[in-house]
């Protein structure tokens, strides 16, 4: 079984992608990285951990493809997709050449001989392939933005496109779609 959660900002769709799997063994994948100059998303990071059970495993990485691709019994939760791509927007170097107020070098590109843009479809398809394929049960959290004002610089049009264009590839390889509105979860695709 392969699941999606989509959602916007804080409506619940973490709790709800929790809830499904809370009596398994679980690998639960974090995408985002720690910033230790950065105390309140260290304060969101340690609220996701401390209502996680303790029998789950974390896993904090990008490489959702080799976890989905492991040998093993366990589910997988990964929270979030919206993470994972600004990740690899950054890895693939995909951003705007106009850096703002804050802006912050990216590293080193991932994959310095393709075209930022063939890069992303690319690690996307990838990982819409290993959804698909994955013998392991798992869910995945993820954010709509797409319903909303359009975003003023090129860089937040070009995430929002981007996480659209993911949200439609991995919605098509999974099972199930649920769509979370202030805490309220609505099966939006698969069996009712």
């Amino acid at each position: 079984m392969r699941r999606l959660i989509i959602g916007g900002a804080r409506s619940g769709k973490s709790h709800f992608a929790e809830s499904l799997l809370a009596a398994a063994r679980v690998d639960y994948v974090a995408t985002s990285q720690r910033r230790p100059d950065d105390p309140e998303w260290a304060e969101r990071i340690a609220a996701h951990v401390a209502r996680r059970p303790a029998h789950w495993a974390t896993l904090e990485t990008a490489d959702l493809e080799g976890v989905l691709a492991a040998a093993s019994d366990a589910a997988v939760l990964v929270d979030c997709l919206t993470v994972w791509l600004a990740r690899v927007l950054d890895e693939e170097g995909c951003w705007p050449d106009a850096p703002g107020e804050g802006w912050v070098a990216p590293p080193p590109r991932r994959n310095p001989g393709t075209p930022p843009a063939e890069a992303l479809r690319a690690r996307v398809a990838g990982l819409a392939a290993a959804v698909a394929s994955t013998r392991r049960e798992v869910v995945l959290v993820t954010n709509e933005v797409g319903q909303g004002v359009v975003p003023a610089s090129a860089a937040g049009r070009l995430f929002r496109d981007e996480l659209g264009i993911l949200n439609i590839a991995v919605a098509a390889a999974c099972d199930e779609v649920w769509l979370v509105t202030a805490g309220i979860p609505t099966k939006i695709k698969g069996e009712r």
